[in-house]
């Protein structure tokens, strides 16, 4: 069997334990809204006032002007994601995960449903997020399936019943099917995945030509043969991170702890042979609230004295918006490539 696992509203929820305050409130991590912002993510308080992906920034705020908006930090998302697929590649022996958020993994046959809920509660208890899975026999059936009961629900499509569970559905729920396909099938009076499924090669071909249209009648009978294909797990990130024993209050020495992480950072991208492109900061205060910096190098790079440069400036930009005494700190950088810099000397 295969489960279709998707992390609910993903960069909203991580938001939310960053900052425990907007918990019960409607929250969008996206762009400005009074600029040409988009919403990325909005949680499940947003999306009862019609909020969702995509949508612009500016008619969010409209429709729920007391709307918190926060800006996207997708270096923190990264770290977070790593987590998950991290312990999902413990309790599964194939993982294709497709983003931050989503991805596949196999399931037995016998208990499929018990395994999957067992990769569930272990996300919410180990990395205190949560998601959804949907469990079927192929991929598409289980990514619809995935979306049927959320936020943190799983749902089994048992064999056979494939098509059936597609069946009543819109069109668009089908994977593969857009705007356009959705407004020619419309056009055709075909409506439902049922309706779609129904159409013999010589109608489906009409209506959409060549080998997507096929594959999308295929799908929506229940039939996609693609396997999950797992890629070795490569590092997304790299970092090191030091908890005081008691927390440090100066500056001057807060910087040479930035300076000796920078530096383990770098060997260690040195040792894998990568290159990063983003260098991240992390710092918890002394009341447990977390903050992370990132920024964007010009080119990827294993170079310590670069890393170290880049993870000072982002500590004196975090203490200029908020002084005070740290009890952790850390440096990581993401965006690996097998490329580094060229060096003169």
């Amino acid at each position: 069997m295969i489960a279709h696992l998707d992390i609910d509203a993903f960069f909203a929820a991580v938001e939310m334990h960053r900052r425990p305050e907007l918990r019960g409130r409607p929250v969008v991590v996206g762009g400005d809204p009074h600029g040409r912002g988009v919403v990325a993510t909005a949680n499940y308080a947003a999306r009862r006032f019609g909020i969702r992906s995509a949508m612009s920034a500016a008619e969010a705020l409209r429709r729920c002007p007391h709307v918190v908006f926060v800006r996207p930090d997708i270096a923190h998302y990264r770290e977070w994601s790593g987590r998950v697929w991290d312990l999902v590649r413990e309790l599964s022996p194939a993982v294709e995960v497709l983003g931050l958020d989503e991805g596949y993994l196999e399931l037995p046959d016998a208990g499929a449903a018990e395994a999957a809920d067992a990769v569930r509660r272990a996300v919410a208890e180990r990395v205190r997020l949560s998601c959804s899975l949907g469990v079927a026999t192929c991929k598409v059936v289980a990514k619809v399936a995935s979306d049927r009961d959320k936020p943190g629900g799983v749902t089994v499509v048992a064999p056979g019943e494939e098509a059936a569970f597609l069946a009543p559905l819109p069109v668009r729920a089908l994977p593969g099917v857009g705007p356009r396909t959705e407004e020619r099938l419309g056009a055709a009076g075909v409506a439902t995945v049922g309706e779609l499924a129904a159409l013999d090669e010589a109608a489906t071909a009409a209506l959409l030509p060549g080998r997507h249209g096929e594959e999308l009648r295929r799908r929506a009978r229940g039939v996609d043969p693609r396997p999950v294909e797992p890629v070795p797990a490569e590092r997304v990130s790299i970092s090191s991170e030091r908890t005081f024993p008691r927390d440090v209050r100066e500056p001057a020495e807060m910087e040479g702890i930035v300076a000796e992480l920078a530096d383990r950072v770098a060997e260690s991208l040195v040792r894998r042979e990568r290159a990063a492109r983003t260098v991240t900061l992390k710092l918890r205060y002394a009341d447990f609230s977390t903050v992370t910096r990132g920024q964007t190098v010009r080119a990827a790079t294993d170079d310590p004295s670069v890393i170290r440069t880049a993870a000072r400036a982002l500590l004196a930009r975090a203490l200029a918006e908020r002084a005070g005494p740290l009890r952790l700190m850390g440096v990581g950088v993401s965006g690996l490539s097998a490329e580094r810099q060229l060096t003169l000397f």
